[in-house]
C-alpha cells in the first residue's frame, strides 16, 4: 500500500434528506446534473474523483492550491446554478479541504488526511468551503480568494484540534438572448421528423403565453440543426401533451420534457428545469439552450441506429450515410474504416449531400489524431476540399462552418478559422459544438484560457457527440499553460474513451516529464511506442501548426524530456495541427 502526501476534498449536499423527502427522483436527478456540471472544474485543477458517496463525493489533488481553487470554483458555479432555482429546489454543497498523508490502495485513499477532510466538510456552511489551517497556510500565498479564520475546532476521533479557515461565495449570474437563421439541408435527406408537442400549462391560463413561447423557441432552436425536419407550430399545437409541461408557483417556473420514439413509445431522454422567472426572456432562452443541447445529440444517435429505409440491394445515398453514422458511434478502428467507406459511397451517389462531406472530413481528421490514419498532404487537401464544399452546398449549416473552421485551424489559417467559427456560432447559438470549435481557434492561437472556458462549457452542457473530443483538447490547453496536473486529469478522461488515442498518449507523456515524474513518463512512452512503434517527435510535430512558436517548442521539449525519439533531425518551421474534433 502506497503512502503519499495529497490534498483531499470532501463534498456532500446540505439538507439532502429533506430534499429527497420532497422529491426523491427529482433530487437524485438534480444532484447528478450538478455533479456533472462541476466535474470540469475538478479536472481543470488536476483533481480526480476517488468515489461517489450517495449524496457527495471524495476528490484527490496533487496540489493543495489546486484543491482549494477547485473547491472555490465549484461553489461559485453552484451559486450561479442555484440563482436560477426556486428556494425549495436549491441544492448546496458543503466542501472540506485538507492536506495530509494518505494511504493509497488501487484507486482508494484512506487515513487521517481523508478523515479530517470529512470532518471539515461537516462544519462548512452550505455553499461554502472549510479548509484546514495546514492546507490554507500552504496555499494562501497563491490564492486570490480571501478566507476567514474560524479558529480551532475539535473533531470526533481526531486527537489534536484543527485550525479552520472558511469561505463563502457571492451569488450572481446572467444570461443573454440570441437569434439565428435556419439551415437548408435538402428536406428529402432529413428523414428524421421531430415534433415538439406544446408544453402544457399546469398553472392558470394567464401563463399560457409562456408555455407557448417556450414551445416556439424550442421548435426554432431544433430547426437550426440540419440533420432532421422539425414540424411547424401549426402542425403540433393541436396536440397538448403532458409529455411536456410547465408549472408556475409565484415567481418560480418548473419545466419538464421527454424525448419519445413514436414507433414504440420508448423514452430516449427526460429532463426537468426549475428556474426563477427573473428576466423572462433570459430565463426562457436558457431553458431552450439546455433542452436543445441535450436533445440534438440524442436525435442524431436514434436516427443513426434506425434500420435502413431501403432494401439492402438498393440503398440510397442517405441510407449509406446513416449506416456510416451508425459505425461512427462505435469508435473502433474497424468502424472508422467502415464509416469512411460508407460516407464515400453516399457522396458518390449524391455529390450534393453536404452533411456526408462534413462527416467524412471530421472522421478523417480524427483518424489522424487517434493514430488510425496516416497523415499525408493529400489527406489534408481532401479534408479542406470536403469542408469547403460542405459550406457551399449548405451555407446555413453550423456544423459545416464548424468543420471548415477546424480544418483551417489545423492547417494554420488562424484568421480564416476564427471567422468560420464565429459564423457557426452566429448560425446556431444553441450549438455547443460550434462554441467548442471557437475554443479550438483560441487554442491554436495561443489563447488557452479562453479555449479552456469554451471547452469546459461544452462539457458542462453534457455534449456527448463523438464529433467533439473535449477532454483531449483540454489536456493540450492545460499543458500549454504549464498546468500539468490538470492536463493529466483531462488526459485520463480522454483515455477512458479511447485508450489508444495517439495525441493524448503523447501529451500525457510530456506532462509527466514536465512534472519530473521520470519513471511514469518512461512507462507512458513505452505504452506509446508499443502502440505506435514508428513515432518520433519530428514526424509527430508535422501535424501541428500552432500560431505561437513557443507553444510548439514547449510541447517538443516535453516529448523529448519524456524520451520520445527525435531521430537527430532538425525541425523546420512551427507547426500544429492539433485537433479538435478532436
Amino acid at each position: 500500500m502506497e503512502r503519499r502526501l495529497s490534498a483531499i476534498v470532501c463534498a456532500d449536499v446540505a439538507g439532502y434528506s429533506r430534499l429527497m423527502g420532497i422529491d426523491e427522483a427529482g433530487t437524485h436527478a438534480a444532484f447528478k446534473a450538478h455533479r456533472s456540471a462541476v466535474y470540469p472544474v475538478i479536472l481543470n485543477h488536476g483533481g480526480r474523483l476517488v468515489k461517489n458517496t450517495g449524496d457527495g463525493f471524495l476528490l484527490e489533488f496533487p496540489s493543495v492550491v489546486g484543491a482549494i481553487e477547485s473547491a472555490v470554483g465549484m461553489q461559485a458555479l453552484m451559486a450561479e446554478r442555484n440563482s436560477q432555482l426556486p428556494a425549495d429546489r436549491v441544492m448546496q454543497f458543503r466542501l472540506g479541504v485538507h492536506m495530509g498523508d494518505v494511504m493509497a490502495d488501487e484507486d482508494e485513499v484512506y487515513g487521517d488526511g481523508v478523515n479530517i477532510a470529512v470532518r471539515l466538510e461537516s462544519i462548512a456552511v452550505p455553499g461554502g468551503v472549510a479548509a484546514s489551517a495546514k492546507a490554507y497556510t500552504e496555499a494562501s500565498k497563491h490564492l486570490s480568494t480571501p478566507f476567514a479564520d474560524a479558529g480551532l475546532h475539535r473533531f470526533k476521533n481526531i486527537a489534536e484540534p484543527v485550525g479552520v479557515w472558511t469561505w463563502a461565495p457571492d451569488r450572481s449570474g446572467s444570461s443573454a438572448r440570441q437569434t439565428s437563421s435556419a439551415s437548408n439541408l435538402p428536406a428529402q435527406y432529413r428523414t428524421a421528423i421531430v415534433g415538439v408537442l406544446p408544453f402544457a400549462n399546469l398553472s392558470d391560463s394567464a401563463d399560457e403565453y409562456f408555455s407557448d413561447g417556450l414551445t416556439e423557441d424550442l421548435i426554432h432552436a431544433l430547426s437550426l440543426q440540419s440533420f432532421y425536419r422539425v414540424l411547424s407550430r401549426n402542425s403540433t399545437f393541436a396536440f397538448k401533451s403532458r409529455n411536456l409541461s410547465m408549472r408556475r408557483a409565484g415567481s418560480k417556473i418548473r419545466v419538464t420534457a421527454e424525448l419519445i420514439a413514436p414507433e414504440n413509445g420508448e423514452q430516449l431522454w427526460a429532463g426537468r428545469y426549475d428556474r426563477d422567472i427573473g428576466d423572462l426572456f433570459a430565463m426562457q432562452d436558457e431553458i431552450t439552450t439546455h433542452l436543445c443541447a441535450a436533445l440534438a445529440p440524442e436525435i442524431y444517435r436514434a436516427e443513426a441506429s434506425a434500420p435502413a429505409r431501403s432494401s439492402s440491394t438498393d440503398l440510397t445515398a442517405w441510407d449509406r450515410f446513416l449506416r456510416g453514422l451508425s459505425h461512427y458511434y462505435k469508435p473502433t478502428k474497424a468502424d472508422y474504416e467502415a464509416s469512411i467507406g460508407l460516407f464515400r459511397e453516399a457522396i458518390a451517389l449524391d455529390p450534393a449531400l453536404s452533411i456526408a462531406r462534413a462527416y467524412l472530413a471530421t472522421i478523417m481528421m480524427q483518424g489522424v489524431q487517434f493514430g488510425w490514419i496516416k497523415s499525408t498532404s493529400e489527406l489534408w487537401t481532401e479534408a479542406m476540399s470536403l469542408a469547403e464544399s460542405s459550406v457551399r452546398l449548405d451555407p446555413r449549416s453550423s456544423f459545416a462552418y464548424s468543420i471548415l473552421s477546424y480544418v483551417q485551424a489545423m492547417e494554420g489559417h488562424h484568421d480564416a478559422a476564427l471567422e468560420a467559427a464565429r459564423k457557426a456560432v452566429e448560425l446556431n447559438p444553441y450549438d455547443m459544438g460550434a462554441r467548442g470549435v471557437l475554443g479550438i481557434c483560441h487554442m491554436v492561437s495561443g489563447e488557452h484560457r479562453q479555449a479552456i472556458e469554451l471547452f469546459s462549457t461544452a462539457v458542462q452542457r453534457g455534449n456527448s457527440d463523438p464529433r467533439y473530443q473535449w477532454p483531449a483538447l483540454n489536456a493540450f490547453s492545460h499543458y500549454l499553460l504549464r498546468q500539468y496536473d490538470a492536463s493529466l486529469s483531462w488526459a485520463r478522461e480522454a483515455l477512458y474513451l479511447n485508450p489508444n488515442h495517439l495525441q493524448v498518449l503523447c501529451v500525457r507523456a510530456a506532462a509527466l516529464a514536465q512534472l519530473d515524474r521520470t519513471e511514469e513518463a518512461a512507462k507512458a512512452v513505452a505504452v506509446l511506442l508499443t502502440s505506435f512503434p514508428g513515432l518520433n517527435v519530428e514526424r509527430h510535430l508535422r501535424n501541428f501548426r500552432w500560431k505561437t512558436p513557443a507553444d510548439t517548442a514547449h510541447y517538443r521539449d516535453g516529448l523529448l524530456k519524456a524520451g520520445v525519439p527525435f531521430r537527430n533531425l532538425t525541425l523546420v518551421g512551427s507547426g500544429s495541427k492539433l485537433s479538435a474534433n478532436s
